[in-house]
């Protein structure tokens, strides 16, 4: 493996969130920060899933590529989030299907499938060690949610030919997990779940490995209106044939014309102490991801050590609560009450871009900028196809870049000034509906 370069010397990025991902990962050293201006072929601004997967395709088709990432490799979303690969797209395929008819609906759903296999591809071909596992068991948290997941499932198999799928109904789920209000859940074996920091860090040593030239400490700012592909740094200058924007919740005010397309918010996970070994098979038999049907949701799996990793509760604010664990802890009991004397060990928080209808916003601004963004919760696979699919249009190749693009962006009403009060007051709505109903 060539050198990193050379240790920061200043504008060193801020270290990586307390978090039991950061704790167990063999991190990767210090990238230096940018001196001087340099030429490429493409400058990726973002060092997370869509930017390390963009820079890693792209240089696998021959191109010179620099990374620019402000912090560190993954520090953002990319190395701090819940680790489930699911399939198919964030927003449901009947939705899907009235925005853009069954043509599209159908190939936005193998893309999503080929999300999931890019993922598992990247991970075997790079030889990334990330606790790969499989399956997800999506549980009803309404008696109104368990027929809609068994229509759902119908749905999938006989529109999308889609096999993976079995219901459990709520008289089973004990043999699955001891997971407390659910009246039945939808498992799909097509799913899998990682460690979502050491999957970041693996895609940047294979794109180091492949010459891509990563800088962290890094801002960089390009042309807003995408006239040109120059990008200026604090200490120097990228000068590119195109620019891709990977930055997605930490965007800010880099271009603008974007910003109002997504919302950042505030979502918090936890990692209790290593539970005892007879507790685990019942927490989680198969260990499976798990995750629930609320709006608000809450989603946890097992580590390798044998911790539960459980994310519950956002806010909508700048701040992230003084306590997180204690912020999270009421979500997991009211699933998982035995864990009541359960230590828990860390707690962070991060920002989600999410978009009006939880799809991915995809396009391009000028003749020089490609963006991807707004993932929704469902990054993971997502933002890695986003990479790809980027790597292929700058290549001449947009059909499934276009095909992500055809789906509507709505911008939030009120664009940056106002989206902050009006998604707090859409998201209590959905959240004093998580709490009534059968």
């Amino acid at each position: 493996m060539p050198a990193m370069n050379a240790p920061a010397t200043n504008a060193a990025p801020r270290p990586y969130p307390s978090s039991w991902y950061a704790a167990s990962a063999r991190l990767l050293p210090p990238f230096a920060p940018l001196q001087g201006e340099i030429q490429t072929d493409v400058c990726v601004i973002g060092g997370g899933y869509t930017g390390l997967s963009a820079a890693l395709h792209l240089r696998k088709k021959g191109y010179d590529v620099v990374v620019l990432e402000a912090e560190r490799i993954g520090w953002g979303a990319s190395g701090r989030n819940g680790g489930h690969v699911g399939t198919g797209q964030r927003a449901d395929q009947a939705s899907i299907e009235k925005w853009v008819g069954m043509e599209a609906a159908q190939g936005l759903w193998q893309l999503g499938l080929d999300a999931v296999q890019r993922v598992c591809d990247l991970i075997d071909e790079h030889h990334i060690d990330c606790e790969l596992g499989t399956g997800n068991l999506h549980l009803a948290a309404k008696r109104s949610h368990a027929i809609e997941l068994q229509e759902e499932l119908e749905h999938l198999e006989t529109t999308y030919g889609y096999k993976q799928l079995s219901y459990i109904a709520s008289d089973d789920l004990g043999d699955l997990t001891s997971a407390r209000g659910f009246h039945g859940a939808l498992l799909d074996n097509g799913c899998r779940h990682l460690h979502p920091l050491k999957y970041a860090l693996g895609l940047a040593r294979a794109a180091h490995e492949a010459g891509v030239k990563i800088f962290e400490g890094t801002h960089g700012r390009p042309a807003a209106d995408g006239s040109k592909g120059d990008v200026v740094t604090p200490h120097g200058q990228v000068n590119a044939r195109h620019v891709v924007l990977a930055c997605n919740a930490y965007l800010g005010k880099l271009v603008p014309r974007l910003a109002g397309n997504i919302m950042p918010i505030n979502n918090f996970v936890v990692a209790t102490e290593p539970l005892p070994s007879r507790l685990l098979p019942r927490i989680n038999r198969d260990n499976l991801s798990m995750s629930d049907t609320l709006f608000v949701i809450n989603y946890w799996k097992l580590s390798e050590d044998g911790r539960l990793i459980f994310g519950g509760g956002e806010n909508y604010s700048s701040r992230f609560p003084r306590d997180i664990p204690a912020f999270v802890r009421p979500h997991m009991l009211k699933i998982y009450p035995e864990l009541e004397e359960t230590a828990i060990e860390f707690g962070w928080g991060g920002a989600v871009g999410i978009t009006l209808n939880r799809m991915p916003d995809f396009g391009r601004v000028g003749d020089h900028i490609w963006y991807a963004q707004g993932f929704s919760g469902h990054g993971v696979p997502t933002a890695t196809m986003a990479g790809h699919l980027l790597a292929e249009a700058i290549d001449g190749d947009s059909t499934g870049f276009d095909l992500m693009a055809s789906v509507p962006t709505h911008r939030f009403p009120g664009g940056t000034l106002l989206r902050w009060p009006g998604l707090v007051a859409g998201m209590l709505f959905y959240s004093l509906r998580d709490k009534l109903g059968k």
